[in-house]
């Protein structure tokens, strides 16, 4: 499935710290990296898919406390609510490609870089770093 929306425009940068345009690859949104002038278009599915299975890997093991945490914060903390949260977060993949039909909310980017998520990639488009802030590395 091609995706039609990049997901992270704003949030995805080069090495040199500097954001990466978007564009186009006929009709296949893309993520421009400058290439020492070269303009290098790669195509956005292939940076978002790699930041969704980082964010995936990072939910696994954790959707219990998770959906608890959610579930306080949309104040919905009844077992039924919570339930259907921690289903979601187990069946993340299914919300990811929907997200390429419709992307990702403009609050949803914007809060996502006031929080110092970051996603950083080298010359080729390969994801090297997904910063994430509060993110609790394991012990």
């Amino acid at each position: 499935m091609m995706s039609r929306k990049a997901l992270f425009p704003g949030l995805v940068f080069d090495e040199y710290d500097r954001p990466l345009e978007t564009g186009w690859i006929g009709s296949e949104p893309a993520y421009v990296i400058d290439d020492a002038g070269f303009r290098r278009h790669v195509p956005s599915e292939q940076i978002d898919r790699a930041v969704l299975h980082e964010i995936k890997r990072t939910i696994a093991g954790h959707e219990e406390i998770l959906s608890r945490e959610a579930a306080k914060l949309i104040g919905a903390e009844d077992p039924f609510s919570k339930a259907i949260i921690e289903n979601q977060l187990k069946n993340i993949e299914k919300q990811f490609e929907s997200l390429f039909e419709v992307g990702l909310p403009e609050e949803m980017r914007a809060w996502l870089g006031m929080i110092g998520f970051k996603v950083i990639v080298n010359y080729r488009g390969e994801v090297i770093e997904v910063r994430q802030a509060g993110r609790v590395e394991d012990e």
